[in-house]
């Protein structure tokens, strides 16, 4: 299996390689944070065999991170800017929010929609679809795994807006030599289709993803601007890391600039400048965050959310839930997420 000599990320408006010189990596104790709330939550992955020539479209779960990989034959991907990425067997690419983008044989092939394909079940999240002529050669098929997964870093969810729309590991080797065994599993497992294969993809698929994901960060986060620099500022990246820490404490403006090591106008300036939002607005952000993510995901109950998070009633913590997000912490409970890691 071929793989480049170097890990790269590359966006669709524009290839960035990675680590930069110009962007300093985020501080240790924010990146800490950060990974500690990562959540990868399986909805859909499908196996996916098909004789050239072929196109498939991909987006219609908007929102929800993408994630492929090519187990054998190669593939162009086109993303909706219509740039074009060609990818050979060995090569995983993650699409942290999703959106329509297409699979084809070849640049001019059209995509089509994988509802007009049959597809069978293999267990309860991962199908497969074949479209192979009997008269054609097997040993040009090109095989995909493909997952689309809920993406969750909790109160940090921001990042995901400002992460590339393509996210592409040629190779992870350099970093993490780890990834080698993981890559050339999911070939093999892709390939053989022995017992048990489709639950190993989809928990094989959800690893790499997050490795995808924490190589971003650890090598600064690409060219990210705005709210990220809080992360790559030493001291602002401690009052992030405080404030994840113990989200329910009762924070005061005189005591996160404390942590920054400043005055309390000082760090006010600077925080309200590089988030975009006052620091106690962030706090509000942060724990309504959390508690969406307690309540559906973990089944929390809403009392126990608002007490872990410093509100001294369940309906004060309901106004400020519905302020920030528009709906009653009842409605987190709707989600149903699959399996996560």
């Amino acid at each position: 299996m071929p793989y480049r000599p170097k890990f790269l990320i590359e966006s669709l408006d524009m290839p960035i390689s990675v680590p930069r010189q110009s962007s300093a990596p985020p501080s240790r104790d924010a990146v800490s944070e950060l990974l500690l709330g990562m959540r990868l939550y399986g909805v859909k992955y499908r196996r996916l065999q098909f004789a050239p020539p072929f196109g498939l479209r991909f987006g219609g779960d908007e929102g929800r991170a993408q994630f492929h990989f090519i187990a054998c034959g190669t593939a162009v991907l086109r993303g909706r800017t219509g740039l074009l990425h060609e990818l050979h067997a060995g090569d995983a690419v993650l699409l942290p929010r999703g959106g329509v983008h297409d699979l084809v044989s070849d640049a001019d092939g059209q995509g089509l929609d994988l509802g007009s394909f049959d597809e069978a079940a293999l267990c309860e999240t991962v199908g497969s679809i074949k479209s192979c002529p009997a008269d054609t050669c097997r040993s040009k098929d090109t095989v995909i795994f493909s997952g689309c997964m809920e993406f969750d870093l909790g109160a940090m969810h921001p990042l995901i807006g400002l992460m590339p729309e393509m996210m592409l590991v040629g190779t992870l080797l350099d970093r993490y030599p780890e990834i080698l065994p993981m890559l050339e599993a999911m070939e093999r497992e892709a390939r053989t289709e022995r017992a048990g294969f489709a639950g190993i993809l989809a928990r094989l698929a959800d690893v790499v993803s997050a490795f995808i994901v924490r190589g971003w960060v650890e090598c600064g986060c690409g060219d990210a601007r705005g709210w990220v620099e809080a992360l790559r500022d030493p001291r602002l990246g401690r009052v992030i890391a405080a404030l994840h820490r113990d989200p329910g404490r009762d924070w005061t403006v005189a005591q996160l600039a404390a942590e920054m090591g400043s005055s309390r106008s000082v760090f006010a300036e600077r925080f309200l400048a590089v988030t975009g939002m006052t620091p106690l607005q962030y706090v509000t952000e942060l724990r309504m965050r959390l508690a969406a993510q307690w309540i559906g995901r973990e089944n929390m109950p809403i009392e126990t959310a608002a007490y872990r998070l410093g509100y001294g009633s369940q309906a004060a913590f309901s106004r400020a839930f519905k302020r920030v997000t528009g709906q009653p912490p009842g409605a987190a409970r709707n989600r149903s997420p699959g399996p996560s890691i």
